[in-house]
């Protein structure tokens, strides 16, 4: 059975109605790929329509039996799940077969938070010498101020820089525009940056509205902003697992812990669900104790 047009329509309904990504359509695909490949092998030539629970869980028992992590499992079956629900919105198939079909559960790895000192530190080791020096203050700045993705501290444009008013319009997933306060520490470092280093540089084509450029006028990678930070973790020798979101998991986490409600921090890193938000909601155990301490009449001091 050719399942070539299904994934033709497939990857047209996930790039134009849901937005996503090349690298994300990409992986969704894959997905189907190992799904019909699993037929194949098994010599079961059936369309979308015909496929039943029971088929779906051989093939999962068949990728369970190649010791594929959990994580890679449930990437796999979640991409399975969009499909159908794509199916069943085409009326491809009446029925879902997926809806009974159990997802392996993950553990969710956080990143290490880092406390504002160590950002602090961090943000001080940069050498302002240097002509990216001011730019990367500025990035850095800017991604723990208002907790920005990698992407989006990258792709951020100048004609969405609210400054006047301490907003910047982020473009996040999905194409998703939301409007997110930013410090005046970061607002600071942006006009510094924007005045007194970008100025002098000559944009490339499609770059002139890109905040952040590189030394051939380009916007810069995600790969580079990895390479700022990871040299920075080993000027101040922080003995942590850092990223760069590692800043926007640092940003969520000490707003919660400083009180912040849930809902106003999801609008801010901009979750459609606030059950992701409530990963932030960790908490060590010395902040708790802090807390006890402080609020509890057992704990108080006399």
């Amino acid at each position: 059975m050719n399942w070539a047009i299904y994934k033709k329509g497939f990857k047209a309904f996930l790039q134009l109605e849901k937005s996503l990504s090349a690298h994300s359509v990409e992986a969704y695909l894959r997905d189907i790929d190992k799904l019909t490949n699993y037929f194949e092998s098994i010599g079961k030539e059936i369309g979308p329509s015909e496929v039943t629970l029971k088929d779906l869980q051989g093939f999962i028992q068949c990728i369970g039996e190649m010791e594929m992590a959990a994580t890679s499992q449930a990437r796999i079956i979640s991409g399975i799940k969009s499909f159908y629900k794509y199916c069943i919105l085409e009326q491809i198939c009446t029925i879902n077969p997926t809806t009974l079909l159990p997802t392996p559960k993950t553990r969710r790895k956080l990143p290490d938070v880092l406390s504002f000192e160590e950002i602090e530190d961090l943000i001080g080791h940069i050498d302002l010498s240097k002509q990216e020096g001011g730019r990367n203050k500025a990035i850095l700045e800017t991604m723990y101020s208002s907790g920005l993705r990698v992407t989006e501290a990258i792709t951020l444009k100048i004609s969405c820089l609210y400054l006047d008013v301490g907003f910047i319009r982020v473009v996040g997933k999905g194409d998703k525009e939301r409007l997110v306060p930013i410090g005046s520490d970061a607002i600071k470092y942006i006009k510094l940056y924007k005045d007194t280093i970008r100025v002098h540089q000559t944009p490339s084509k499609d770059c002139e509205d890109i905040l952040f450029l590189n030394n051939r006028g380009k916007g810069l990678s995600r790969v580079m902003i990895f390479y700022i930070i990871k040299d920075l973790i080993l000027k101040t020798g922080i003995k942590k697992s850092i990223s760069p979101h590692s800043f926007r998991h640092s940003f969520a986490t000490h707003l919660v812990e400083g009180g912040a409600d849930l809902r106003a921090v999801q609008e801010m890193l901009g979750h459609e669900s606030i059950t992701t938000t409530e990963i932030y909601t960790h908490m060590n155990r010395e902040f708790l104790r802090d807390t006890l301490d402080r609020f509890h009449p057992a704990f108080q001091k006399k």
